[in-house]
């Protein structure tokens, strides 16, 4: 039985019915239905993030725009201020310390995003000059993989970070420390030759005197900055850190999935120390069981030798929690004779024991020695600073991020 009210479409004066379409049909029953399940607000869409770059094996390059690029010692606890550009690093090393941080930087972006849509003014997200050109880029929406491997999909650009620099920074500021660029992430992974972020803090750098600074990578591309290196280095004190594990490039690949091979590393070392420039090779990490033997740790100081390196340092593995769930697996695959030693000692501790690091310390400086590399009070003050920054906790880690944020 249908009810009708009065005056509704197809009720007549006399009560007959007029004929009805489908449609008024509809209406009808809409008019009559009780509201007994109210429609709410419609849900606030999720933080749509620009998207500056993309690869085809799916890393993703978002524009970050930040208050402060510099990151104090009193915030990170170490002896040296910092500087890196980019969040997140493609060259998707298997041991690299930093992914322990990578998704909380993440969730702590998505979450200012929101507060900056409802008038929080903490971080703002721009696409930036680099990105006029991509506006047909899918917005960017943070996903679920685990830190180990967002860490090198989802990279943060900190798109306005010479501008930011040359605002903030005054040589009273860093009160005789060291600058350093690159202990988190490299700055010239190959997001760099997109964006030229590092470049354009070297062009800020190139006007100030009397500044120690220290740049750390593993990529050949640093020799594209060579006249501004040199620059530096006529009024600053300046130092270019190669890192390299091995010297074995099939064991490289293995280790490192896209850093450049070492031979690249060790031209680009040569090419800096015959331009003048200060330049050395860190050995890290040192990986026990594959890379702290003798004659491997022998070939590294022959080649960095043979490149002019003025000097050597080095340092044994660290593994934080995301770090291990990517390398423990690594170690199944590729040398399980070492999984289970590894398994039980990184359970505990993040570090090798500390009579690990003194036998490996004694036979770098034996190796130091023989190959004719001075143990200079500079030497010893980068191999400190390494040191200090390849144990950082993941606490320390997050007070950086959270002063850049």
């Amino acid at each position: 039985m249908r009810v009708r009210a009065a005056g509704q479409p197809g009720s007549g004066a006399a009560g007959q019915t007029q004929p009805e379409t489908e449609r008024q049909r509809a209406e009808a029953d809409e008019i009559s239905q009780l509201d007994l399940l109210p429609r709410g607000p419609a849900a606030a869409p999720s933080p749509r993030l620009p998207v500056l770059d993309q690869r085809s094996r799916g890393t993703q390059f978002v524009g970050l725009s930040v208050q402060s690029v510099l990151n104090n010692p009193a915030a990170t606890h170490m002896g040296f201020w910092s500087l890196n550009p980019y969040v997140g690093c493609e060259f998707g090393c298997m041991y690299c310390y930093a992914r322990d941080t990578h998704r909380w930087v993440m969730e702590r972006a998505v979450e200012d995003r929101r507060s900056v849509g409802q008038g929080g003014d903490r971080v703002t997200w721009e696409s930036g000059p680099a990105s006029q050109t991509l506006t047909d880029l899918p917005p960017y929406r943070p996903s679920a993989l685990p830190p180990e491997e967002a860490f090198e999909k989802e990279i943060l650009v900190k798109s306005e970070v010479a501008e930011v620099l040359a605002r903030t920074l005054t040589p009273a500021k860093l009160a005789g420390s060291p600058l350093v660029i690159g202990t988190a992430t490299d700055p010239y992974q190959p997001a760099e030759r997109r964006f030229q972020l590092t470049r354009r803090i070297l062009e800020v750098l190139r006007s100030y005197h009397g500044l120690s600074i220290e740049i750390i990578t593993k990529s050949p591309l640093v020799t594209r900055d060579l006249d501004l290196l040199q620059a530096i280095s006529r009024n600053n004190e300046l130092s270019v850190n190669i890192s390299l594990a091995t010297a074995d490039p099939r064991l490289a690949r293995r280790l490192e999935l896209r850093s450049p091979i070492p031979a690249a590393r060790l031209r680009a070392l040569r090419r800096l120390t015959a331009a003048g420039i200060d330049a050395g090779l860190i050995i890290a990490p040192i990986i026990p069981g594959i890379t702290d033997d003798w004659v491997g740790l022998a070939r590294l100081m022959e080649a960095a030798k043979e490149a002019g390196a003025r000097y050597v340092i080095g340092s044994a593995l660290r593994l934080g929690p995301a770090a291990r769930r990517r390398f423990l697996p690594f170690l199944v695959r590729e040398f399980p004779e070492l999984y289970e030693r590894y398994r039980r000692h990184y359970a505990t501790s993040d570090l090798a024991s500390r009579s690990y690091q003194d036998a490996l310390t004694r036979r770098l400086n034996a190796l130091r020695q023989a190959f004719g590399f001075a143990g200079d009070e500079a030497s010893g003050r980068r191999r400190r600073r390494l040191e200090m920054s390849e144990e950082k906790s993941v606490r320390v880690l997050q007070a950086e991020q959270a002063a850049l944020l």
